[in-house]
């Protein structure tokens, strides 16, 4: 029995990370990892670099065609194969309010965020057994509807909810499924954020440091977490949201923002 990792979004940030950590045996022996990205030079490096055989897919998430050519892969090896860890780190957002975000952005972050997530968990479902683990990317923006970067909260609230639902759904078989909700972490998410002085704003909350935010997303899912928040002040968020009316979380929020960009447009003055 072949024992694999399939990680998407695996040559920048978070995916690479996961890679990493995965190679250097965080989630147990693994026989292959599996990496899929748009990118062929980065995912050749990744091969390079790797102890453990990976196999690289170059593929665009948001294509339907690139399904096939994993379901076509995942076929061909059968019943030898066993999926240990699926990990869904593939994503984008845009900051801004809607109409000033393209349409074709917005539908590719419901596709990549959203139906890409769904299609990866049912091609990986048949080939799981007892003891697999699913990591969902989602985001502290998935609690609580957020204005200026409405499409891709509500993106993350489906990842929080379908994630949740989901380990629901395998805990009697032994397979678990787990949210993990960062903050904001200093990687190519943050290349091309729209509407630059709205992510100013938003980013006051701080970043995350990548590498300790995929180890504890890791240990969540061996211990059978369905939720993963990774950082305490945004767990102190999230029971907020839990208590506060969605207006009041919003107004705290608008205020926090207003602060920041005050603070920068007196840094620059």
């Amino acid at each position: 029995m072949k024992d694999i990792a399939i990680v998407t979004g695996a040559t920048s940030g978070v995916g690479r990370e996961f890679v990493r950590q995965l190679d250097a045996g965080a989630g147990g022996p693994l026989d292959e990892i599996w990496v899929v990205a748009r990118s062929t030079d980065r995912l050749e490096r990744i091969v390079a670099n790797s102890t453990v055989p990976t196999r690289a897919f170059a593929l665009d998430l948001c294509d339907p065609a690139s399904f096939d050519a994993l379901s076509a892969a995942l076929a061909q090896e059968g019943e030898d194969l066993c999926v240990q860890w699926l990990v869904n780190s593939a994503g984008f957002g845009k900051f801004g309010d809607l109409a000033s975000i393209s349409r074709a952005s917005n539908a590719d972050m419901v596709r990549l965020n959203c139906l890409a997530v769904l299609e990866m968990c049912y091609l990986a479902l048949p080939y799981m057994a007892s003891g697999s683990r699913i990591i969902n990317m989602a985001s502290v923006a998935a609690f609580i509807p957020q204005p200026y970067l409405s499409v891709y909260s509500a993106t993350k609230r489906f990842v929080l909810d379908f994630t949740r639902g989901l380990d629901a759904e395998l805990r009697e078989v032994g397979i678990h499924a787990t949210a993990v909700c960062p903050k904001f972490m200093d990687t190519g998410f943050l290349d091309n954020p729209g509407n630059e002085e709205v992510a100013g704003a938003m980013l006051s909350v701080g970043f995350e440091d990548v590498s300790r935010c995929v180890s504890r997303a890791l240990r969540a899912a061996l211990f059978g977490s369905n939720l993963c928040i990774t950082s305490f002040d945004m767990r102190v968020a999230y029971v907020a949201t839990k208590v506060l009316p969605y207006e009041a979380c919003i107004a705290l929020e608008r205020s926090a923002m207003r602060d920041s960009l005050a603070g920068a447009v007196a840094a620059n003055a």
